[in-house]
């Protein structure tokens, strides 16, 4: 079942903990695993459950955001990037001290899993679809057209694409770049051991910067305008660094693809999760599925292209994303919409005090 059924069903109140709650559990059968395919089996456990993490926890993030009524996607998915580095460096001290695997792992484990107890009670209550905002009927100045129908089925799953172009062409970007900056700079600009770091170092750390600063931009200026402006910076700064042989200005332009693509995941999530026709999830499930596929193709198809023509043809496949970025914007919407406005309070009780059962309601005003 994926993660968008599971959240429609029960809800990314329920799902997001306790996906989170079996990826720490199943982190320990990852460092304990007594055979090669019990660790396949293992891995392919913690993939599933994350993809169905993923969905939910970005599922409620939407609609915490929506009761926000501004954009904060962004900062979260800046959280999930310093994680990833505080994961890094947890696992390469666990290495320097000579910390046995399966005990590290239990141990992260157990820090994974404090989290969703510790915060499961303050998360919104209620079915997701109840913040989705409505679907808008007429047009103002400034905001999107809208026949006040939900799209037809072919126009839907052609946005899912776009969008999930968007995030795909992200993604690949930010996998290009851990997996191949490092050996560009060595083998081909010539760089010291010590700068073929860098290249990675540069991107993650300006994409965290992009995402913390992303949210008031987004907020302002929308979706598609701070997309388009980060593909044009990303792209512009990959293909001058390719035409040049300075490790300091590649460096430099990896930084600069990290600081423009840092607001293109959430954008697109957060559009295909606005979506109307869909239940809560699905649209999060098609972006992320397409997401995931660019995971596993981009590095090897780059590969491939290094083998056959060098690396520095193969990276020319990172101005062409931005390129395409800007070409799929259009499927993000100019400004935030709002969320679904919330139900009227419930009226007030009758008064029940001492008095007021004895005297029981006032005399009716007398005729005129």
């Amino acid at each position: 079942m994926s993660g968008g059924a599971l959240v429609a069903r029960w809800g990314s109140a329920t799902v997001a903990p306790v996906s989170t709650l079996v990826i720490a559990a199943n982190l320990v059968l990852i460092g304990a695993a007594p055979s090669w395919l019990v660790l396949a089996v293992a891995l392919l456990l913690a993939g599933s459950l994350d993809a169905v993490a993923d969905v939910a926890n970005n599922a409620h993030s939407l609609r915490v955001e929506r009761r926000y009524g501004r954009s904060i996607l962004n900062s979260l998915h800046a959280v999930w990037s310093i994680g990833a580095v505080t994961g890094a460096a947890m696992g390469s001290l666990a290495v320097g001290l000579g910390v046995p695997v399966v005990a590290h792992l239990a141990l992260v484990g157990a820090l994974l899993a404090g989290v969703p107890l510790a915060v499961r009670r303050r998360l919104l209550p209620g079915a997701d679809a109840e913040d989705r905002p409505p679907v808008p009927t007429a047009h103002a100045g400034g905001r999107e057209p809208s026949t006040g129908r939900r799209p037809g089925r072919a126009r839907l799953w052609g946005t899912l694409a776009a969008l999930g172009t968007i995030a795909a062409c992200a993604q690949s970007v930010e996998d290009v770049g851990a997996a191949w900056s490092a050996l560009y700079l060595r083998q081909d600009l010539g760089a010291a051991a010590a700068v073929g770091g860098l290249g990675f170092i540069a991107l993650q750390a300006c994409q965290t910067v992009g995402r913390l600063l992303g949210d008031p931009a987004v907020t302002r200026y929308g979706d598609r305008a701070v997309a388009r402006a980060g593909a044009v910076l990303g792209g512009c700064a990959t293909a001058g660094a390719l035409a040049t042989s300075s490790p300091a200005a590649t460096v430099a332009a990896f930084g600069l693809i990290g600081l423009g693509i840092g607001t293109l995941i959430p954008a697109s999530l957060r559009q295909a999760d606005h979506l109307p026709g869909l239940a809560p999830g699905a649209g999060l499930t098609v972006v992320g599925t397409i997401d995931r596929i660019a995971i596993l193709a981009a590095p090897p198809v780059i590969g491939a292209v290094a083998d056959a023509a060098g690396l520095r043809t193969g990276l020319l496949a990172m101005p062409l994303a931005m390129l395409l970025v800007v070409l799929c914007a259009g499927a993000l919407p100019r400004r935030l919409r709002a969320a679904a406005p919330a139900p009227a309070p419930a009226p007030a009780p009758a008064p029940t005090s001492a008095a007021a059962r004895r005297t029981g309601p006032p005399p009716p005003h007398p005729p005129s």
